[in-house]
């Protein structure tokens, strides 16, 4: 018998760390993708075992193709891959006419680049099932842009409308692709972040915890959710 299961890229902290422990608590075996802090991804496992949960911990980097591939073929040769969530994705913030090549580059690959590299294989398995649930994590960037942040605004933006085109091709084969745009919440992303001064634009006059990102994403996962597909889910407390 194959695991139930449900990949988190990104797993280990933040918002994928929260994720990873509410689909646990829901059943799924978790598996916990990181690119190169294993000890917080084996925290996590242990969070998630602690909870009553299952899981074990992938590292590869989604942007490479190559490593993906390889790893995906020995995630979905033990696991039934019910859920995918595409947390992965890090900032490389910069004026756009100042911004090195490298840097928009390396935000694309990661969040994009790393969106189709998960979410093909996965959907190969799913649609054998016709059974299947894909979560990706955008942001209030990839809505309405932010200073700064072409390269990561882009790459939500285009999660974005990957997820709603991809949606609109599967929905029939019984398999649901959704959006969360989180505004900001506090992990680690935001210690450099001017947060008293943006709290003032949040009509909720606060900064969301990982919980309640993870919250939503666990109901798009769930049979609660079963007809909803290609939207777009925005938790900011309000400020688009």
């Amino acid at each position: 018998m194959k695991n139930k299961a449900a990949i988190v890229t990104g797993g280990g902290r933040g918002i994928g760390q929260a994720i990873s422990l509410a689909l646990g608590a829901s059943g799924y075996h978790v598996i916990i993708n990181y690119k190169s802090n294993e000890s917080a991804a084996k925290e996590t496992l242990e969070m998630v075992r602690e909870a009553g949960g299952a899981g074990n911990i992938f590292g590869f980097d989604v942007s490479d193709s190559v490593a993906t591939q390889k790893a995906m073929v020995d995630i979905i040769k033990d696991n039934e891959i019910e859920v995918l969530v595409n947390n992965a994705g890090i900032a490389a913030d910069g004026l756009f006419i100042m911004m090195p090549e490298k840097d928009w580059h390396s935000v694309i690959d990661t969040t994009l680049n790393g969106f189709y590299n998960m979410t093909r294989p996965v959907l190969k398995q799913m649609l054998r099932k016709k059974k299947g649930a894909v979560v990706s994590i955008a942001s209030v960037a990839g809505l309405i842009g932010n200073r700064g942040q072409a390269n990561y605004s882009t790459a939500k933006a285009g999660v974005i409308a990957a997820s709603r085109s991809v949606s609109s091709e599967v929905a029939r084969l019984g398999i649901r692709v959704n959006v969360v745009a989180p505004g900001l919440i506090q992990t680690e992303m935001i210690k450099d972040a001017p947060v008293e001064m943006i709290k003032q634009i949040i009509p909720m006059a606060r900064i969301g915890k990982p919980e309640e990102v993870a919250a939503v994403v666990k109901f798009l996962c769930s049979e609660e959710a079963s007809y909803i597909t290609g939207q777009v889910i925005s938790v900011n407390g309000g400020m688009v």
